[in-house]
């Protein structure tokens, strides 16, 4: 058996979940379908080759508006699989950090 480092719980789609993922320039942009997901991160089937991307930091867009997304970086490719971890924003922690301190 592997040793399964995930810290979080997924949640499985049995079909694949449509979305895609985006630079955050957006250059350039692919299909992908979710096959899982945690708050940490996610495993994607991209449609399209990866030759060229900048998987550094990107968005992983999860509505047609583009209202509802993640921002993400690469964590492994695996054929037409990817691994992402979400990011957190900077500024989003540190407006946090105040809230909690304020109390």
């Amino acid at each position: 058996m592997g040793l399964d480092r995930r810290q979080s719980d997924r949640i499985q789609f049995e079909s694949g979940y449509a979305v895609k993922i985006m630079a955050i320039d957006a250059t350039w942009q692919r299909q992908c379908l979710i096959v899982d997901v945690s708050k940490t991160g996610a495993r994607l089937m991209v449609d399209g080759p990866l030759d060229g991307l900048s998987l550094e930091e990107f968005f992983l867009v999860l509505s047609r508006t583009g209202n509802a997304h993640r921002r993400c970086k690469l964590a492994w490719i695996k054929g037409d699989e990817i691994g992402v971890r979400f990011l957190q924003h900077a500024v989003q922690s540190k407006d946090r950090a105040r809230a909690n301190w304020r109390g």
